[in-house]
């Protein structure tokens, strides 16, 4: 029965730090310049972007425990070599997007508290080497997400009942969306990479390899486990949409282009409201740091011996490191718009190696996986790498206008502040 219990809050744990992962600063400030710029429109958005986004993470999630392996090494069986260049791409990209998490804790704990923005970001970083500096961080980790996971929901729902949103034309925006769906391909495609993009597929698919939950005996629990995951950061999603959709309808209500999220919390509920985007705001940063820390390690563990023996410290090490980063310097512009280029490659990539991986029986053994799974798989890839043609070929253009660059700059701080 203990057996049991232990399993099932990994199994949750696993599905909330997938959730919480990817419910960061940038969700929540993607969610709120969408749902501003489409309307009721943004409704199709989310509904396309979590289909392709559950497809990704039921095959991904699949074959890591069938395989019993994390995804570096998946990578190198495919191709020796390639799980390296996997390994460093996650890692790189999960460090300068940690610098925004902690950034995130900072503006949260300002809003809430006051203070400055730098000693919130210490306080945030501190609760994260706390937890890793445990015995029992996986433990810890686990019902840390989903505690705090929860708190997001409840309080977004909150502000969410209190804009009363006009749900049926949100409804009927999912499948007839205002302006048609050509026009809503790029925020889709952002959406898809922000929910699972990077390290945030592999997250909750690691955590069960370092819980023993594997092989083909375990796929019922996995699928249920990713399928909770989805649920999760659909919720948070769709409940941050029609709050913000709520106010947009509200007569008076004022929306500050430059944050639109806690302007729309504090216009629904005065100063209540903007304390409550500070809790929301703090939990999503919290999270995220610590599900980015705990997922980029986990990529360099198998391929040095040194960071697996000590991943607690590695990972310590770089929530830290990327908190100096925040405090002293403040945030990589360059390279954030480097790394949000090469972000736009790593769900293609990691994806496609992932499916040539479900067909290779040294691999997989004699596990047959889901051929419609499969060939939707592959459909997605084709999006995501459009995705990362279309964000690399925006950015060379912008980095040779130095006017588009720095507006790009400025737009990704946004992003991540």
């Amino acid at each position: 029965m203990a057996k049991d219990k232990n399993k099932m809050s990994v199994l949750l744990g696993a599905a909330f730090l997938m959730a919480t992962s990817a419910i960061g600063p940038g969700f929540m400030t993607q969610t709120a310049t969408f749902t501003s710029e489409h309307g009721a429109a943004f409704a199709a958005v989310i509904l396309i972007s979590i289909i392709a986004s559950y497809i990704a993470q039921l095959n991904v999630w699949r074959v890591i425990a069938v395989s019993k392996k994390r995804g570096q090494d998946i990578a190198n069986e495919v191709l020796p070599g390639l799980g390296y260049l996997i390994a460093f791409l996650v890692a790189l990209g999960g460090f300068a997007f940690n610098i925004g998490n902690v950034g995130g804790a900072g503006l949260g704990m300002q809003t809430i508290f006051g203070i400055d923005t730098r000693i919130g970001a210490a306080i945030g970083a501190a609760l994260g080497v706390v937890i890793f500096s445990s015995k029992s961080a996986g433990k810890v980790m686990d019902k840390l997400t989903q505690i705090l996971g929860a708190a997001m929901i409840i309080l977004i729902a909150f502000v969410a009942v209190k804009t009363k949103p006009p749900v049926g034309l949100a409804l009927k925006s999912t499948v007839a969306p205002e302006g048609g769906f050509l026009n809503l391909v790029p925020a889709t495609l952002t959406l898809i990479g922000g929910t699972v993009g990077g390290y945030i597929v592999f997250s909750g698919g690691h955590r069960l390899i370092d819980a023993g939950i594997t092989g083909e005996e375990n796929l019922k629990d996995v699928n249920q486990s990713a399928t909770l995951g989805i649920i999760v950061a659909l919720i948070v999603r769709v409940l941050l949409f029609l709050a913000i959709l709520g106010v947009m309808g509200m007569a008076g209500a004022q929306i500050d282009p430059n944050n639109i999220a806690a302007s729309s919390f504090k216009s629904a509920s005065g100063v209540v409201g903007e304390k409550i985007f500070g809790i929301v705001f703090t939990a999503a940063a919290l999270t995220s740091v610590v599900g980015c820390a705990y997922t980029s390690v986990s990529f360099l563990r198998t391929l040095f011996k040194s960071i697996d023996k000590n991943a607690n410290l590695v990972t310590i090490i770089f929530i830290i490191a990327s908190t100096i980063v925040y405090i002293f310097i403040g945030q990589p512009q360059t390279l954030l718009v480097v790394v949000g280029t090469l972000n736009g490659f790593i769900l293609p990539i990691t994806l496609a190696v992932i499916l040539a991986a479900a067909k290779n029986k040294k691999i997989i053994g004699e596990y047959k996986h889901n051929n419609v799974l499969y060939i939707l798989g592959w459909i997605v890839v084709l999006i995501t790498a459009y995705m990362g043609i279309k964000t690399a070929a925006g950015s060379i253009s912008k980095m040779l206008n130095p006017q588009s660059a720095m507006a790009s700059i400025e737009m990704i701080k946004t992003l991540f502040i």
